[in-house]
Protein backbone atom coordinates (compact mmCIF):
# COMPACT_ATOMS: atom_id res chain seq x y z
CA UNK A 1 0.00 0.00 0.00
CA UNK A 2 1.24 3.48 -0.87
CA UNK A 3 2.42 5.75 1.92
CA UNK A 4 -0.29 7.81 3.58
CA UNK A 5 -0.32 11.49 2.64
CA UNK A 6 -2.26 14.16 4.52
CA UNK A 7 -3.20 17.83 4.21
CA UNK A 8 -4.37 19.11 7.56
CA UNK A 9 -4.90 22.87 7.20
CA UNK A 10 -7.81 24.97 5.98
CA UNK A 11 -11.53 24.14 5.71
CA UNK A 12 -10.78 21.09 3.56
CA UNK A 13 -8.48 18.35 4.87
CA UNK A 14 -7.35 15.37 2.82
CA UNK A 15 -5.89 11.98 3.61
CA UNK A 16 -4.57 9.77 0.84
CA UNK A 17 -3.79 6.10 1.28
CA UNK A 18 -3.12 3.97 -1.79
CA UNK A 19 -5.72 4.81 -4.40
CA UNK A 20 -8.23 6.24 -1.91
CA UNK A 21 -8.60 9.96 -1.15
CA UNK A 22 -10.52 11.01 1.95
CA UNK A 23 -11.80 14.59 1.79
CA UNK A 24 -12.98 16.13 5.07
CA UNK A 25 -15.09 19.28 5.31
CA UNK A 26 -14.06 21.06 8.52
CA UNK A 27 -15.62 24.50 9.00
CA UNK A 28 -16.80 24.97 12.57
CA UNK A 29 -19.38 25.28 13.86
CA UNK A 30 -21.69 23.64 11.31
CA UNK A 31 -19.57 22.83 8.22
CA UNK A 32 -21.50 25.30 6.09
CA UNK A 33 -19.94 26.04 2.70
CA UNK A 34 -19.00 29.55 1.55
CA UNK A 35 -17.59 30.54 -1.83
CA UNK A 36 -13.95 30.10 -0.81
CA UNK A 37 -14.58 26.62 0.62
CA UNK A 38 -16.54 25.58 -2.46
CA UNK A 39 -13.69 26.65 -4.73
CA UNK A 40 -11.18 24.69 -2.64
CA UNK A 41 -13.44 21.63 -2.82
CA UNK A 42 -13.66 21.99 -6.58
CA UNK A 43 -9.89 22.08 -6.95
CA UNK A 44 -9.56 19.10 -4.60
CA UNK A 45 -11.98 16.95 -6.59
CA UNK A 46 -10.53 18.17 -9.90
CA UNK A 47 -7.10 16.98 -8.77
CA UNK A 48 -8.66 13.67 -7.68
CA UNK A 49 -10.26 13.31 -11.12
CA UNK A 50 -7.01 14.02 -12.95
CA UNK A 51 -4.67 11.87 -10.84
CA UNK A 52 -4.61 8.41 -12.44
CA UNK A 53 -3.17 6.86 -9.29
CA UNK A 54 -6.32 7.74 -7.35
CA UNK A 55 -9.28 5.41 -7.75
CA UNK A 56 -11.94 6.33 -5.15
CA UNK A 57 -12.85 9.37 -3.03
CA UNK A 58 -14.66 9.65 0.29
CA UNK A 59 -16.38 12.91 1.22
CA UNK A 60 -17.04 13.31 4.96
CA UNK A 61 -17.30 16.05 7.57
CA UNK A 62 -15.66 16.69 10.90
CA UNK A 63 -17.72 16.11 14.03
CA UNK A 64 -20.86 14.10 14.73
CA UNK A 65 -23.48 16.86 14.88
CA UNK A 66 -23.24 18.28 11.34
CA UNK A 67 -22.39 16.80 7.98
CA UNK A 68 -23.29 20.01 6.18
CA UNK A 69 -26.24 22.42 6.26
CA UNK A 70 -25.35 23.73 2.80
CA UNK A 71 -24.86 27.37 1.93
CA UNK A 72 -23.23 29.57 4.58
CA UNK A 73 -25.90 32.18 5.25
CA UNK A 74 -23.57 34.18 7.50
CA UNK A 75 -21.09 34.48 4.62
CA UNK A 76 -23.99 35.50 2.38
CA UNK A 77 -24.92 38.23 4.86
CA UNK A 78 -21.31 39.43 4.70
CA UNK A 79 -21.36 39.68 0.92
CA UNK A 80 -21.05 36.20 -0.63
CA UNK A 81 -23.44 36.17 -3.59
CA UNK A 82 -25.70 33.13 -3.85
CA UNK A 83 -24.98 33.12 -7.59
CA UNK A 84 -21.25 33.79 -7.11
CA UNK A 85 -18.25 31.80 -8.31
CA UNK A 86 -18.49 28.39 -6.64
CA UNK A 87 -15.47 27.10 -8.52
CA UNK A 88 -14.70 24.46 -11.11
CA UNK A 89 -17.06 21.87 -9.64
CA UNK A 90 -20.00 24.07 -8.79
CA UNK A 91 -21.36 24.16 -5.24
CA UNK A 92 -19.35 21.82 -3.01
CA UNK A 93 -16.96 20.92 -5.81
CA UNK A 94 -18.82 17.83 -7.02
CA UNK A 95 -22.20 18.41 -8.58
CA UNK A 96 -20.98 20.20 -11.71
CA UNK A 97 -17.45 18.80 -12.05
CA UNK A 98 -17.23 17.53 -15.64
CA UNK A 99 -15.98 14.06 -16.56
CA UNK A 100 -15.62 12.77 -13.00
CA UNK A 101 -15.44 9.10 -13.92
CA UNK A 102 -14.35 7.68 -10.56
CA UNK A 103 -16.50 6.45 -7.66
CA UNK A 104 -17.25 8.88 -4.84
CA UNK A 105 -18.61 7.76 -1.46
CA UNK A 106 -20.37 10.14 0.92
CA UNK A 107 -20.13 9.31 4.63
CA UNK A 108 -22.94 11.33 6.23
CA UNK A 109 -23.13 12.05 9.94
CA UNK A 110 -25.57 14.28 11.79
CA UNK A 111 -27.46 17.07 10.06
CA UNK A 112 -27.40 16.92 6.27
CA UNK A 113 -29.73 19.46 4.72
CA UNK A 114 -30.13 21.88 1.84
CA UNK A 115 -26.95 22.13 -0.16
CA UNK A 116 -25.39 19.57 2.18
CA UNK A 117 -27.90 16.97 1.01
CA UNK A 118 -27.27 18.05 -2.57
CA UNK A 119 -23.55 17.51 -1.94
CA UNK A 120 -24.24 13.99 -0.68
CA UNK A 121 -26.49 13.32 -3.68
CA UNK A 122 -23.53 14.23 -5.91
CA UNK A 123 -21.73 11.11 -4.65
CA UNK A 124 -22.30 7.68 -6.17
CA UNK A 125 -22.86 5.85 -2.89
CA UNK A 126 -24.05 7.24 0.44
CA UNK A 127 -23.44 5.71 3.85
CA UNK A 128 -24.88 7.39 6.93
CA UNK A 129 -24.80 7.14 10.70
CA UNK A 130 -27.95 6.34 12.64
CA UNK A 131 -28.02 9.91 13.96
CA UNK A 132 -28.14 11.40 10.45
CA UNK A 133 -31.11 13.63 9.64
CA UNK A 134 -31.99 15.05 6.25
CA UNK A 135 -34.09 17.87 4.80
CA UNK A 136 -34.48 20.26 1.90
CA UNK A 137 -35.67 23.32 3.85
CA UNK A 138 -35.10 25.86 1.09
CA UNK A 139 -38.86 26.26 0.69
CA UNK A 140 -38.98 27.88 4.14
CA UNK A 141 -36.46 30.55 3.18
CA UNK A 142 -38.15 31.41 -0.09
CA UNK A 143 -35.71 29.76 -2.46
CA UNK A 144 -35.40 26.59 -4.52
CA UNK A 145 -33.28 23.51 -3.88
CA UNK A 146 -32.13 23.59 -7.48
CA UNK A 147 -29.89 20.53 -7.77
CA UNK A 148 -32.19 18.41 -5.60
CA UNK A 149 -35.21 19.45 -7.67
CA UNK A 150 -33.43 18.01 -10.70
CA UNK A 151 -31.99 14.88 -9.11
CA UNK A 152 -34.47 13.58 -6.55
CA UNK A 153 -37.50 12.92 -8.81
CA UNK A 154 -35.22 10.81 -11.01
CA UNK A 155 -33.88 8.74 -8.11
CA UNK A 156 -36.82 8.12 -5.81
CA UNK A 157 -40.60 7.96 -6.39
CA UNK A 158 -41.92 11.24 -7.79
CA UNK A 159 -44.48 11.83 -5.06
CA UNK A 160 -41.94 11.19 -2.31
CA UNK A 161 -39.50 13.63 -3.92
CA UNK A 162 -42.21 16.26 -4.25
CA UNK A 163 -43.22 15.76 -0.61
CA UNK A 164 -39.64 16.42 0.52
CA UNK A 165 -39.21 19.40 -1.82
CA UNK A 166 -42.59 21.06 -1.20
CA UNK A 167 -42.73 20.64 2.59
CA UNK A 168 -39.05 20.87 3.49
CA UNK A 169 -39.73 18.32 6.24
CA UNK A 170 -37.01 16.42 8.08
CA UNK A 171 -36.55 12.69 7.60
CA UNK A 172 -34.28 10.25 9.39
CA UNK A 173 -31.71 7.67 8.32
CA UNK A 174 -34.26 4.85 8.24
CA UNK A 175 -36.49 6.74 5.79
CA UNK A 176 -33.49 7.70 3.67
CA UNK A 177 -32.63 4.01 3.39
CA UNK A 178 -36.26 3.10 2.72
CA UNK A 179 -36.23 5.29 -0.39
CA UNK A 180 -32.81 4.09 -1.49
CA UNK A 181 -31.02 7.39 -0.88
CA UNK A 182 -28.48 5.72 1.42
CA UNK A 183 -26.85 2.34 0.97
CA UNK A 184 -26.22 1.49 4.61
CA UNK A 185 -26.79 2.84 8.13
CA UNK A 186 -24.16 2.39 10.80
CA UNK A 187 -23.18 3.85 14.16
CA UNK A 188 -21.34 7.19 14.19
CA UNK A 189 -18.25 5.42 15.51
CA UNK A 190 -18.23 2.85 12.68
CA UNK A 191 -19.17 5.19 9.81
CA UNK A 192 -15.71 6.17 8.61
CA UNK A 193 -14.38 2.61 8.80
CA UNK A 194 -17.38 1.37 6.78
CA UNK A 195 -16.67 4.05 4.17
CA UNK A 196 -13.01 3.01 3.97
CA UNK A 197 -13.95 -0.67 3.70
CA UNK A 198 -16.22 0.16 0.77
CA UNK A 199 -13.58 2.42 -0.78
CA UNK A 200 -10.95 -0.32 -0.61
CA UNK A 201 -13.37 -2.76 -2.22
CA UNK A 202 -13.87 -0.33 -5.10
CA UNK A 203 -10.15 0.45 -5.23
CA UNK A 204 -9.52 -3.23 -5.99
CA UNK A 205 -11.93 -3.16 -8.93
CA UNK A 206 -11.42 -2.26 -12.61
CA UNK A 207 -11.00 1.53 -12.91
CA UNK A 208 -11.64 1.62 -16.66
CA UNK A 209 -14.93 -0.21 -16.18
CA UNK A 210 -15.95 2.20 -13.42
CA UNK A 211 -15.17 5.11 -15.73
CA UNK A 212 -17.28 3.60 -18.50
CA UNK A 213 -20.17 2.96 -16.10
CA UNK A 214 -20.14 6.55 -14.88
CA UNK A 215 -19.99 8.03 -18.37
CA UNK A 216 -22.72 5.72 -19.69
CA UNK A 217 -25.03 6.49 -16.76
CA UNK A 218 -24.40 10.23 -17.05
CA UNK A 219 -24.74 10.49 -20.83
CA UNK A 220 -27.69 8.10 -21.11
CA UNK A 221 -29.79 9.93 -18.53
CA UNK A 222 -31.63 12.02 -21.12
CA UNK A 223 -31.21 9.74 -24.15
CA UNK A 224 -33.47 7.13 -25.70
CA UNK A 225 -32.37 3.60 -24.83
CA UNK A 226 -31.44 2.64 -28.38
CA UNK A 227 -29.54 5.88 -29.00
CA UNK A 228 -27.49 5.33 -25.85
CA UNK A 229 -26.85 1.69 -26.70
CA UNK A 230 -25.78 2.62 -30.23
CA UNK A 231 -23.24 5.08 -28.84
CA UNK A 232 -21.81 2.33 -26.63
CA UNK A 233 -21.63 -0.37 -29.31
CA UNK A 234 -20.11 2.07 -31.80
CA UNK A 235 -17.54 3.13 -29.19
CA UNK A 236 -18.61 6.75 -29.38
CA UNK A 237 -18.07 7.34 -25.67
CA UNK A 238 -14.40 7.99 -24.81
CA UNK A 239 -14.32 5.80 -21.71
CA UNK A 240 -15.99 2.90 -23.53
CA UNK A 241 -13.58 3.21 -26.46
CA UNK A 242 -10.62 3.24 -24.08
CA UNK A 243 -11.96 0.22 -22.18
CA UNK A 244 -12.54 -1.87 -25.31
CA UNK A 245 -8.95 -1.24 -26.44
CA UNK A 246 -7.37 -1.80 -23.03
CA UNK A 247 -5.10 -4.37 -21.43
CA UNK A 248 -7.64 -4.59 -18.61
CA UNK A 249 -10.32 -5.82 -21.02
CA UNK A 250 -8.07 -8.71 -22.04
CA UNK A 251 -6.97 -9.31 -18.45
CA UNK A 252 -10.57 -9.72 -17.32
CA UNK A 253 -11.23 -12.39 -19.94
CA UNK A 254 -7.94 -14.19 -19.22
CA UNK A 255 -8.48 -14.16 -15.47
CA UNK A 256 -11.95 -15.63 -15.90
CA UNK A 257 -10.67 -18.36 -18.22
CA UNK A 258 -7.79 -19.12 -15.86
CA UNK A 259 -10.02 -19.06 -12.77
CA UNK A 260 -7.94 -16.45 -10.95
CA UNK A 261 -8.41 -12.92 -9.63
CA UNK A 262 -7.69 -10.28 -12.28
CA UNK A 263 -4.89 -7.76 -11.83
CA UNK A 264 -6.20 -4.38 -12.94
CA UNK A 265 -3.70 -1.85 -14.26
CA UNK A 266 -6.03 0.88 -15.48
CA UNK A 267 -4.68 0.72 -19.00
Amino acid sequence: MAEMQMRTEGPIRTRREGGVLEVTLDRPKANAIDLVTSRIMGLTFRDFRDDESLRVAIIRAEGEKFFCPGWDLKAAADGDAVDGDYGVGGFGGLQELPNLNKPVIAAVNGICCGGGLELALSADLILCSDNATFALPEIRSGTVADAASIKLPKRIPYHVAMDLLLTGRWFDAAEAKQWGIVKEITTPEALLQKAWDLARLLESGPPLVYAAIKEVVREAENMRFQDALNRITKRQMPTVDRLYSSEDQLEGARAFAEKRDPIWKGR
